[in-house]
């Protein structure tokens, strides 16, 4: 059972939603420690000034931010508080927007806010407001010591909240050194690419990749403790560089269709067909 990380309010104009905060994220990556690879004994570190080569306590470390190499300002705890963003416990909502408007480079951390006690009804009309209006909250809160901008959708029968990266945390495409400009294309291969695009779109479903690596990786460290051989599997062959476009769309088109043919003969001959699915309670379908 998930536990809360974070409980505060929504504030929507003069309404206020207690809520509670859940992480959306549950990460799989493995973590390993370091270890004496002679008798398998964890590493350890010390915290060591190189001036005299002692041992530092931790309540002698001190933060410093590098201004010039080896030269630091340093930066007192009650310094750091003094400016530390009010903890409000408030997510305080400033304006909506479309979910087309806001480009998926600035989304960082995602969370589920759930109802507390008493609160279902108001949180559940914000809710509704939000799906059938097709708009999303943009926000502001603290979290921590930091001060976040961020964003509150309807998702199914929850609100969410993702944290955005601030705007001159992003990276402008002007400081990108090789991105093509114009460049004169072929129609034909114009063509052709876009029908290899079209044979190859499906409605996307999250569960059908997996994180390969990670697996392989697990059964490994399973069969290393259960102390079996691991034998080392031979190298791929690397596939061939592309050396005639045209042709490699050509290739790549014929494979396509023959996958999607072998998939057709093998369904249901009664299924229905399938209706291009909306984004969740917030792309507006655009007219032309």
């Amino acid at each position: 059972m998930a536990r809360s990380i974070w409980s505060g309010a929504i504030s929507f104009g003069m309404v206020n939603i207690p809520i509670k905060v859940f992480t959306a994220i549950s990460t799989k990556d493995v973590h390993f420690h370091q270890v004496h690879d002679v008798d398998g004994v964890r590493i350890q570190y010390k915290r060591i000034c190189p001036a005299d080569g002692k041992e530092v306590p931790y309540e002698h470390i001190a933060k410093g931010y590098e201004i010039a190499p080896d030269q630091y300002v340093i930066i007192k705890k009650e310094e750091l508080e003094a400016i530390d963003p009010k903890k409000t416990h408030t997510i305080e909502i400033e304006s909506f927007a479309e979910l087309d408007e806001i480009d998926p480079l600035y989304f960082e951390n995602s969370y589920y806010l759930v109802p507390d006690k008493n609160a279902s009804k108001a949180y559940s009309l914000l809710l509704k407001a939000m799906t059938s209006t097709m708009r999303v909250a943009i926000a502001k809160t603290v979290i921590r010591t930091k001060q976040n901008v961020v964003l509150l959708r309807p998702v199914g029968n929850a609100l969410t909240m993702s944290t955005l990266y601030y705007h001159d945390e992003v990276i402008a495409q002007k400081e990108l050194d090789g991105l093509p400009g114009d460049v004169a294309l072929n129609e034909k291969e114009t063509a052709m690419a876009k029908q290899l695009i079209e044979s190859l779109t499906t409605k996307f479903d999250a569960s059908k990749y997996r994180d390969e690596y990670r697996e392989k990786l697990m059964a490994m460290i399973e069969k290393k403790s259960a102390g079996q051989e691991i034998i080392t599997q031979p190298a791929m062959e690397e596939r061939p560089k592309v050396v005639n476009l045209m042709a490699a769309l050509e290739a790549s088109l014929a494979a396509a269709r023959k996958g999607a043919a072998s998939t057709t003969s093998s369904a249901p001959k009664n299924r229905k067909p399938v209706r291009k699915a909306a984004v969740q309670g917030h792309r507006k379908q655009k007219t032309a």
